[in-house]
């Protein structure tokens, strides 16, 4: 898409849209882009890494990043509260882009979305608990919708050159150092006892004690990490990463979305989105990736 026409070469009324991402921030049509025409080509400019926003806006990206269904049925309001951020601020994140509204930027997401069944059926399941009279059994029923939209999405779009390359790099390393911390924990702690029942030497970086620095401190450059790490990223994970980075180790991480502070850290990344019910999180999806990796690890080591 780069060198392309800019948006104002294109119709927009007036020019309208444009003019106002200027006065918002630094525009699309500034960094040498056409206004996205698809999902897909909203993603490229946002993986780009040459847009850079401000907090609030950056919280919206990762949002939108994450949940295309749910910005393409849900109101403005709706988005902007599970966003955690005001609807006008959607507004000014469209504006940015060249859209004169959310409205008509949300039309890229309900083109993407249509006839995707595994997004659908996270949101029917969701349906179909809201509908259970028993609180407990409602629960229940969501969680196990966000936990199939999640596996569905994996299925939809696996990463299988960045995975086998993940395999590559840690079947090859000397010592693999886990990397997770809060909601990544449970993650990181099931494939370390994994890696060691399967004879595969490895540092489970737990930070007890608030010694994450000490674990890592005889890292070098024969070894590997395997990071996992989710939004809103602010846990030591890239911390240590970076210090690992630093010593020329190879990193491969698992995370959620582009805008991680690991992905620029990474020899390799692979992208695990979870789907949440009630404001509470599946792992299904990072745990199938997660053993899948530890399969493909040992048995490359024993070929």
């Amino acid at each position: 898409m780069s060198g392309a026409r800019r948006p104002s070469d294109q119709a927009d009324p007036g020019g309208r849209s444009d003019t106002v991402a200027k006065k918002q921030g630094r525009s699309l049509a500034a960094l040498g882009y056409t206004k996205p025409q698809t999902y897909e080509e909203l993603r490229a400019v946002l993986s780009s890494g040459t847009v850079h926003f401000p907090k609030r806006l950056r919280q919206v990206a990762i949002f939108l990043w994450q949940h295309p269904s749910d910005v393409a049925l849900g109101t403005i309001a709706q988005v902007a509260e599970q966003a955690g951020v005001q609807p006008s601020t959607l507004v000014r994140f469209a504006q940015i882009f060249g859209f004169a509204g959310f409205s008509d930027f949300q039309g890229l997401f309900k083109d993407h979305v249509k006839g995707s069944w595994p997004e659908g059926r996270g949101r029917d399941g969701q349906e179909r608990a809201t509908a259970e009279p028993n609180v407990n059994l409602h629960f229940l029923n969501g969680m196990v919708g966000a936990s199939q939209a999640s596996l569905g999405r994996i299925d939809k779009g696996f990463d299988i050159d960045s995975f086998e390359k993940m395999v590559d790099l840690l079947a090859s390393a000397d010592l693999i150092y886990v990397i997770g911390s809060k909601r990544a924990f449970p993650v990181t702690t099931y494939l370390s006892l994994t890696l060691s029942q399967q004879g595969v030497r490895n540092v489970l970086v737990d930070n007890v004690g608030s010694i994450a620095l000490d674990q890592i401190g005889c890292i070098g450059e024969r070894d590997a990490v395997l990071a996992v790490s989710f939004s809103p990223y602010n846990s030591i994970t890239p911390d240590l990463v970076a210090v690992a980075h630093e010593r020329k180790a190879r990193i491969v991480t698992i995370t959620d979305s582009t805008f991680s502070p690991l992905v620029k850290l990474s020899d390799t990344w692979l992208e695990v989105v979870e789907s949440d019910f009630a404001g509470f999180r599946s792992l299904a999806a990072s745990l199938a990736v997660g053993m899948t990796l530890v399969h493909g690890v040992v048995a490359r080591r024993t070929a």
